[in-house]
């Protein structure tokens, strides 16, 4: 599967980031995206970018930040948010 990252570094400075994942089912997409707690070792993209965000927030001086994020399938044309309370219902 592909794996693209667009402009991480600057997401602290205000620029958006993105990590897109591309590739067949059973690719191991998810795996590397969530993977799992323990041991940390095997833990994802998604909760090592979360923890170097925080950290950069917090060690900033004079600044206010808001972090959003979203977490997207889109699989046969269909879109689900894997964040919201229910991750089977479809995106308009």
């Amino acid at each position: 599967f592909y794996l693209v990252f667009l402009p991480f570094q600057g997401v602290t400075e205000g620029y958006n980031g993105t990590i897109f994942a591309y590739g067949q089912t059973g690719s191991g997409k998810s795996f590397t995206m969530q993977g799992i707690v323990d041991p940390s070792t095997q833990k994802g993209i998604i909760p090592r970018a979360f923890e170097h965000i925080f950290e950069s927030v917090q060690c900033a001086e004079n600044a206010k930040f808001l972090v959003r994020a979203s977490y997207l399938e889109i699989y046969n044309e269909d879109i689900r948010d894997l964040l919201g309370a229910d991750t089977k219902q479809k995106l308009e």
